[in-house]
């Protein structure tokens, strides 16, 4: 079962992600980007992500260990969505193979 603090700040995080996302939109629609500034921008979700969630990995657990691997290969490969649905399934999948 989810704890009410859980889901609301699962939401909560959402919802901050669609707001970055949209006002960045609105800000930058107006101006021409150079390439490099594109690929900084593409590549900015990924390294994201890892940075958040690594410090929760950062533990003794190998399944834990294992599926951080796995998302930072991933992130190298896809895009943000593949990647969050390879980590979660990874560490899902790794944690019930290795219970502690």
């Amino acid at each position: 079962m989810i704890h009410t603090s859980t889901l609301i700040t699962v939401l909560l995080a959402g919802a901050v992600t669609y707001l970055c996302r949209t006002l960045g939109y609105l800000v930058l629609r107006r101006w021409n980007l150079s390439a490099r500034a594109m690929a900084v921008l593409e590549a900015a979700p990924g390294c994201v992500l890892i940075a958040v969630i690594s410090p929760a990995f950062a533990s003794n657990r190998p399944a834990d260990l294992i599926a951080l691997a796995i998302t930072v290969f991933a992130a190298t490969r896809f895009s943000i969505l593949p990647t969050v649905l390879i980590a979660l399934s990874s560490a899902a999948c790794l944690r019930y193979l290795f219970p502690v």
